[in-house]
C-alpha cells in the first residue's frame, strides 16, 4: 500500500463521506480490537481512534483509513487488513493532542504501510 493512500480510504472499503463511525466494532484479520472511539483527520490523514477496551490494558489504537478494508453500516462493523498484533505492535501514543501530531501521525503511516499485505475481507 501507497504511504500516500495509507490515509484513505479504499474505493472498495464501503466508506460513506460524512458517515458517523462511532461506536462501530472494530475487527483485526484474527479478531475484534475494540470500537471507533473517534475519527480525524487532521492534515489529510485520516485515521480512527480505536477503543481497545481491557485487551490492550485500557489503551487506544490508530488506525490509518487505508487500513480499513470493510465498513458494514448495518452489521456496525469496520474490518481491517491487520492482525490484532500488528493494531497492538502500532506506535503508541500517550495523549490525545499526539492524535494530531503530524510528526507522530507519519510514524503510525510509517508503521502501517511497511506491514505485510494481507488478504481484503468484507465486513
Amino acid at each position: 500500500m501507497a504511504i500516500d493512500r495509507i490515509w484513505s480510504y479504499a474505493p472498495d472499503s464501503g466508506h460513506v463521506e460524512g458517515q458517523d463511525l462511532t461506536g462501530f466494532t472494530v475487527a483485526a484479520t484474527d479478531g475484534t480490537i475494540g470500537h471507533v472511539d473517534r475519527e480525524a483527520d487532521p492534515h489529510g490523514m485520516r485515521h480512527l481512534v480505536v477503543d481497545t477496551g481491557v485487551w490492550v490494558f485500557g489503551r487506544s489504537v490508530l488506525v490509518p483509513a487505508g487500513v480499513v478494508t470493510g465498513i458494514d453500516p448495518q452489521g456496525r462493523r469496520i474490518t481491517l487488513a491487520c492482525t490484532r498484533g500488528d493494531a497492538k505492535a502500532a506506535p503508541r501514543f500517550q495523549t490525545d493532542s499526539e492524535t494530531r501530531d503530524r510528526e507522530y501521525l507519519t510514524a503510525v503511516g510509517d508503521y502501517y504501510d511497511r506491514l505485510p499485505p494481507r488478504a481484503r475481507t468484507s465486513a
